[in-house]
């Protein structure tokens, strides 16, 4: 990809574009609040996936229920952009639909490289997982690739997961955005308060099936999420923008998830040490 693609994929979000918004910001923002409802409400329709004081979010019947609900909403938002961005005049989208939202060219190179900018990030706790915690030798017979086959939570939790987020976040909602010639510090700065608030049902979720937890603890952890989530989606939208690949994305996101929250204190031990 150019660098012009690279950036904005081309639709020209810069001060020298002098073509018209083909959406109004207020349409874009809207569809994008409109996005996260529709994937988030169908999750308290079901009594197999609503929250209940007797019904854990992991149990693989709530899991699977959940998985079919959000991957019919993300379809269906997603076919929704597309014929929105296949409709627009040939001169407001210089490039093809499926280009803009991240599915052709798929991107491997841009992929690895995103990937490459994350592992780094997180260098401190990979060391100490993979050499001072010994994972490696689970990685040695795929342990952990075999999880995520087998249980429930690692599948939702690193696959279904991160790619209905990205196909409905990121793919379906970023180029309405840049149609609607929001710069790309709006771009991604705002989605990503749009996903982080598809989170803030987990507060109601989690005051459902842990009643005797304060409400102060209880906000105090969304107000977490909300936080983590938001900037996890400002930095899944730069990427998104410089690479123009969904699964660079997606692969990110599920790393991140895998790695759980960045950790900024403690001490390296060897393992063995703690061992009787």
């Amino acid at each position: 990809m150019s660098a012009t693609a690279n950036v904005g994929f081309g639709l020209g979000t810069g001060s020298s574009d002098s073509r018209p918004a083909s959406l109004s910001p207020l349409t874009a923002c809207t569809m994008l609040v409109i996005y996260t409802a529709v994937y988030v409400l169908p999750l308290y329709i079901s009594p197999a996936s609503r929250p209940s004081p007797t019904l854990s979010r992991d149990d693989p019947r709530v899991i699977r229920t959940r998985i079919t609900s959000v991957l019919f909403s993300t379809l269906s938002c997603s076919g929704l952009t597309y014929l929105i961005l296949a409709r627009l005049p040939n001169d407001a989208l210089p490039i093809r639909p499926l280009h803009a939202m991240g599915y052709w060219p798929i991107g491997l190179a841009e992929s690895a490289a995103c990937l490459l900018l994350t592992a780094i990030l997180f260098a401190a706790p990979l060391y100490e997982a993979l050499l001072i915690d010994g994972l490696w030798e689970d990685w040695r017979v795929l342990g952990p690739l075999v999880c995520v086959w087998t249980e429930w939570t690692s599948w939702r939790n690193i696959v279904m997961g991160p790619l209905t987020e990205e196909m409905l976040f990121r793919s379906a909602s970023v180029p309405l955005l840049l149609c609607a010639r929001m710069s790309l510090t709006q771009t991604i700065f705002l989605s990503p308060v749009i996903f982080g608030l598809a989170h803030v049902h987990h507060f109601y979720e989690f005051r459902i099936t842990h009643p005797k937890v304060p409400l102060v603890a209880a906000v105090a952890r969304s107000v977490l999420q909300f936080g983590y989530t938001s900037l996890f989606g400002a930095y899944a939208t730069f990427l998104y923008l410089r690479s123009g690949s969904l699964l660079a994305i997606v692969l990110v996101h599920a790393f991140c998830n895998s790695m759980g929250l960045p950790r900024f204190w403690g001490s390296v031990e060897p393992h063995w040490r703690f061992m009787s």
